[in-house]
């Protein structure tokens, strides 16, 4: 969140976040990650709406698509609709996302279900590779003891990290 909210806000745009991760398993991780938004908010005086943390519509969403990339598709498409539909309630001019800073997500495809989803929502999509700033957000992170995370959030993510780790 740090270079994409920073870089739009140094480009003269009003920054109000949408933190809906239903996708984030388990609990206390879900809980890790909203207080480092929470606190990094705070500190740079940034809007947060926090909506119900409802873990079963990730599982809903997903549905038989446990791999990799229909899952990926199926989460940021839940999560992009649900962005996009607060975004036009609250009369904001466009919506984006914070997975366009992750060097490990498919920029295309998050760009094609967010133009899409803007199409039927009727607001527009905000692209910007944020990538470039991915590095020194990271670092900045973790010199301001922000807790950085180590897999996408999803239950399917952890397991596939654990075996990965167990190779």
């Amino acid at each position: 969140m740090i270079y994409p909210a920073e870089k739009l806000k140094k480009d003269g745009l009003e920054v109000i976040g949408f933190f809906y991760n239903p996708n984030i398993h388990p609990l206390e991780e879900y809980r890790k990650r909203r207080g480092a938004v929470e606190d990094f908010a705070g500190e740079n005086k940034i809007e947060i709406i926090f909506p119900e943390y409802v873990e079963s519509e990730f599982f809903n969403a997903v549905g038989e698509n446990k791999d990799r990339p229909q899952r990926c598709s199926a989460c940021w498409a839940l999560r992009l609709k649900k962005t996009a539909h607060m975004a036009k309630e609250k009369g904001f001019n466009f919506f984006t996302t914070t997975l366009l800073v992750s060097p490990y997500q498919n920029q295309e495809l998050l760009k094609k279900i967010g133009r899409d989803i803007a199409q039927v929502e009727g607001i527009e999509f905000y692209y910007e590779d944020f990538r470039p700033g991915f590095r020194m957000a990271h670092t900045q992170a973790k010199e301001q003891g922000i807790y950085c995370q180590n897999y996408c959030g999803c239950m399917f993510s952890e397991i596939e990290r654990h075996k990965e780790l167990a190779r």
